[in-house]
């Protein structure tokens, strides 16, 4: 097809590269925004991942506008929250910051949401939020110790990442699978989809 339309990912994450890779689609460039992740005060964890996934693809479009390469590409952004009840887990930088999420998680419920964001060549902004439960395990002082010795929680919301040594943890989860590793798949390729993305083109040479 000459003439494909464009994409953005408005993320450095590997994690949302890697499968938005495995769904068959490339994206041209990699647009990393710099946003305050935050919460305002009394802000519920729907409507955060809601507001920096709108956040962030608004700061992406602002640098493909002053592209010329990019400007008319479609614009792809995604944030992901942790939230036990109505508080909103961190994304764990420090040793101590990443046990006291994983100790908060052991043996309960949370919720992952993931809010996307894309933005149409028209600019025209589209939105989805999609919410998976999970219930983890109740983590033993060796669980514990050893999970935290991997490193794997570094910077990651919640202090774990499902993808690795942490799904041993999980018990059960409701909902999307890939929208607790950072980017949910079968929603993000509807909305490129029904935009009019051809979600479907390296599909080809895929094996």
């Amino acid at each position: 097809m000459i003439g494909r339309p464009k994409l953005v990912l408005a993320s450095g994450s590997p994690r949302r590269l890697g499968l938005l890779n495995q769904a068959g689609i490339e994206p041209e460039e990699l647009r990393p925004t710099e946003v305050d992740e935050i919460p305002v005060k009394g802000e519920l964890p729907r409507a955060l991942a809601n507001r920096l996934a709108r956040a962030k693809a608004e700061a992406a479009l602002a640098t493909v506008r002053l592209d010329e390469e990019l400007r008319g590409a479609y614009v792809l952004a995604a944030d992901t929250v942790v939230a036990v009840g109505r508080r909103v887990m961190p994304k764990a930088e420090m040793l101590e910051e990443a046990a006291q999420c994983l100790r908060l998680l052991s043996g309960r419920n949370h919720r992952v949401y993931t809010g996307i964001c894309l933005v149409t060549p028209k600019e025209t902004f589209r939105q989805r939020l999609i919410e998976t439960r999970v219930r983890f395990k109740r983590l033993s002082t060796e669980d514990l110790e050893a999970y935290l010795a991997s490193g794997e929680w570094r910077g990651k919301a919640g202090g774990y990442a499902i993808q690795g040594l942490a799904g041993s943890f999980v018990v059960k989860l409701v909902g999307s699978y890939t929208n607790v590793v950072g980017l949910p798949l079968y929603e993000t390729l509807s909305l490129l989809s029904g935009e009019g993305y051809p979600v479907h083109f390296g599909w080809l040479n895929a094996v």
